[in-house]
């Protein structure tokens, strides 16, 4: 580990990606099931009831309270691995046929001495990211030009949580026409900015051999998880260029690294946002329409983003590959990206929210509920949007995310910033309670009140509330709490002023 600490110095990398595949494999049709099964798990399971619940320690109250300190974060995360697998998943011609099938070619590390309940987990792992590195199914034609693009994707496990998957497209190496190969990084963590830099350096010693790539991820893998505002350097050999440095820093904002919302207003208007928002704030089922892979998954990502300091607790797939389309009949809320190409194949369009996000649509909302507009309330919708029209256009990746997730963290303080309020002890025990009716309720206005009486409903919401009656404040929680603190003080401080 010392020898690891030592090589970190300096230069800037980051990375991104979305990514999906869909490949069926005629050959290993159990394999072929094993992979449908792990999807399917996707858009079937839930993170948690609304059951059992544990009760933990008083309520934070936000009137006169003084933030903390921030603590001295460590500069590194114990115990967490940059990523998981590193995979190259190429396409080969199946046999007596003109389609092709993905097949993992390369990958690291390999695991040896599992058993066999950990293998058969593996493959059917393996199995689904060739089908999400390559969503658009098995008809391709070998090309000579490609462009290079870069997606992401998410895997969920039964019990709720998610792996996030991180693939770049590209041409192998040769001459003639051939069909391109992915490369996959499989992470627990959400940093599509740290991963993006990831894949220049893969892709940089690619271009000499793949024998460069190992070292590389070895010592990626050996380097610890930087905290967030952290940097972990590398040094790495590389021919004709000597050893370098390579530097890989995480924003300060934990929240925000997986999230541009560049494309999000390049694809929509600040008024079409917030209807999107308003109906994904409810947990209705949204489909996304766009041919190119990186912008549904940025979408997708930055859409999820706006809901914080609350998370999407149903389906969310950025990319769905064409074998497993039938997704979009499920009935359960979910956020997908489906290319446009497969739009014939969303036959039933009611009671959802259908958003083509092309270059040249007709009109973005191809299918709505028709009330997106008058869920939010028409005050705090009206002051959202004057903040999203008067964002800068030159602005940083970074200063744009913090531009963009203000007037939502308000949304949120000023419609349910007086939670803390409600959570009281109940019973022998003294186990803490949510007062859900006595909340709403003691919103004075009617359109506010409106609003959150259907919010509370939510798996969010409810998920969010658990977490506050078992007193697990994280740090997303700990922002939302600062925001709630600074808006209470400015408006002690009006009060004082109008008296």
């Amino acid at each position: 580990m010392s020898e690891t600490v030592t090589r970190r110095r300096k230069q800037p990398g980051r990375m991104k990606f979305k990514s999906r595949m869909t490949i069926p494999s005629h050959e290993d049709e159990c394999g072929r099931q094993g992979a449908l099964q792990r999807f399917s798990a996707m858009w079937s399971s839930f993170r948690r009831g609304k059951g059992d619940r544990v009760k933990g320690p008083e309520p934070i109250e936000t009137e006169g309270l003084v933030p903390d300190k921030p603590s001295r974060q460590p500069r590194y995360v114990s115990g967490q691995y940059f990523f998981e697998y590193l995979v190259v998943v190429s396409l080969k011609k199946a046999k007596e046929s003109s389609s092709y099938e993905p097949e993992i070619t390369y990958q690291f590390p390999k695991r040896d001495g599992m058993v066999r309940f950990q293998k058969e987990k593996e493959e059917k792992t393996l199995k689904a990211i060739t089908l999400f590195c390559f969503p658009e199914g098995i008809n391709w034609t070998p090309l000579t030009h490609y462009p290079s693009e870069t997606f992401s994707f998410v895997l969920t496990e039964i019990d709720g949580s998610r792996r996030n998957g991180y693939c770049r497209r590209l041409l192998p190496e040769g001459k003639g026409a051939r069909p391109p190969e992915a490369y996959c990084i499989i992470s627990t963590l959400a940093c599509f900015g740290l991963f993006s830099k990831i894949f220049d350096e893969v892709e940089k010693r690619r271009e000499f051999s793949m024998a460069m790539i190992y070292p590389f991820m070895q010592k990626l893998r050996e380097a610890p998880f930087p905290s967030p505002g952290n940097t972990v350097e590398i040094k790495s050999f590389i021919p004709e260029s000597g050893t370098e440095i390579i530097r890989l820093t995480r924003p300060l904002d934990s929240w925000l690294e997986h999230v541009n919302f560049t494309v999000l207003f390049k694809c929509l208007t600040a008024e079409e946002v917030l209807q999107v928002f308003a109906a994904t704030v409810l947990e209705r089922r949204i489909i996304f329409i766009a041919e190119e892979l990186g912008t549904l998954s940025q979408i997708i990502h930055a859409v999820a983003a706006l809901l914080h300091p609350f998370t999407w607790q149903h389906t969310l797939i950025p990319i769905v590959p064409e074998i497993l389309i039938d997704v979009v009949m499920a009935p359960t809320p979910y956020l997908l990206g489906v290319q446009k190409r497969l739009l014939g194949l969303v036959t039933d369009q009611s009671d959802m929210l259908l958003v083509d996000l092309s270059e040249d649509k007709k009109g973005t909302f191809l299918a709505s509920f028709g009330d997106e507009r008058a869920i939010l309330p028409k005050k705090l919708q009206t002051e959202m949007l004057e903040a999203l029209n008067n964002r800068q256009q030159a602005l940083s990746v970074e200063d744009l995310n913090q531009v963009v997730t203000e007037p939502f963290l308000q949304f949120f303080v000023k419609t349910v910033g007086h939670y803390s309020s409600y959570v009281k002890y109940r019973g022998v025990e003294e186990q803490r309670v949510f007062e859900k009716r006595s909340f709403y309720k003691a919103i004075q206005s009617k359109s506010t009140r409106h609003f959150v009486k259907k919010f509370i409903q939510t798996q969010m919401f409810d998920l969010f509330i658990q977490e506050v009656e078992q007193h697990q404040c994280g740090p997303q929680q700990g922002i939302f709490h600062r925001k709630i603190i600074e808006y209470h003080r400015k408006k002690k401080r009006v009060m004082e002023k109008k008296h």
